[in-house]
């Protein structure tokens, strides 16, 4: 089985900003992932025939250009999946209660685009843990895609906060304990501890974000724009061969410095990325992973084809 998943995280441009400690934008550019790159992710898939997972933020669908934004997707063959109400950075170190409304404030809120609850659901920051896990079983979840085994970005984002508080500011960002890292990269059921495999006749199943076989160098959104159109290639040589590709990608991905992000600019350098490239480099691996092979699904879809075979 040779499947590729798409998938977009919508986290609107405020999540950045507190991601670097930075004040609240203003303007127009607060909605720029809606407003903007939604639109781009819409046109791009379609010229590409390839279906996609869009991540939603619960609190985002008050707004009627999300809310509409979101209806297009829907309208358009994609999958919206659940990215809790209020894309709280600390969600995995909530109270259980806390835990359970921020999922079911989500759910309700993508209920009530696309007429059903959603199958999928992406912590903020990636960090889950068995209490999280619970919490989405109980409530009936079929799969999440929240764990990221991958080393150069623990470490990464590790740095990153540290270099933001020696800044005089504060990161919203956490980071998820270090044992995830020996967490299975390919589709499993978590058991206890989450990461490991467990045969199981039901109950949640795991899609981790996207790593490298070998080394698990990051294969999302940040890595392959980084990467640009003359290199990609390289790196999708080195996932290839997995049973799933899991491509996380982020709204960010396909804005720049011109749709009013310049606060960033100093901060991201996937900013800095003239958009014209970052759709080339998209294309590009599309195409590169078409012709190793793989068939594009939604999440959901990829979730259905692992079920009997992760459940033993």
């Amino acid at each position: 089985m040779k499947l590729c998943a798409l998938s977009v995280d919508l986290d609107e441009i405020p999540c950045y900003h507190a991601i670097h400690g930075l004040s609240d934008p203003q303007g127009d550019s607060a909605h720029a992932v809606y407003a903007r790159a939604v639109p781009r992710y819409r046109a791009l898939l379609d010229e590409l025939a390839v279906p996609c997972t869009f991540f939603v933020i619960g609190r985002d669908m008050k707004h009627d250009v999300a809310r509409k934004a979101a209806r297009t997707l829907v309208d358009a063959g994609h999958e919206l999946a659940n990215h809790t109400l209020n894309h709280r950075y600390e969600f995995s170190r909530m109270d259980d209660d806390a835990i359970r409304a921020e999922v079911r404030g989500g759910i309700e809120a993508v209920s009530s685009v696309q007429g059903f609850a959603p199958s999928g659901f992406r912590a903020p920051g990636y960090t889950v843990n068995d209490r999280v896990l619970d919490v989405l079983a109980e409530l009936g979840v079929f799969y999440d895609s929240s764990v990221f085994p991958c080393p150069l970005y623990w470490a990464g984002k590790t740095t990153h906060i540290g270099l933001v508080r020696a800044r005089g500011r504060r990161s919203h960002s956490i980071v998820d304990t270090p044992a995830v890292l020996a967490s299975p990269a390919d589709p499993y059921v978590p058991s206890r501890p989450y990461w490991r495999r467990a045969p199981s006749e039901g109950g949640l199943i795991e899609l981790p974000i996207g790593v490298t076989r070998g080394a698990r160098l990051p294969y999302i959104g940040t890595s392959v724009m980084a990467a640009g159109p003359r290199r990609v290639d390289l790196l999708t040589a080195q996932i290839a061969g997995r049973p799933l590709v899991n491509l996380e990608l982020h709204g960010i991905d396909l804005l720049d410095e011109h749709d009013g992000l310049g606060a960033l600019r100093p901060h991201q350098h996937d900013v800095r990325i003239p958009l014209g490239e970052k759709v080339a480099t998209l294309t590009r691996v599309v195409g590169d992973l078409k012709a190793r092979g793989y068939t594009f699904v939604t999440l959901r879809e990829a979730a259905q084809a692992f079920a009997n075979e992760v459940r033993g």
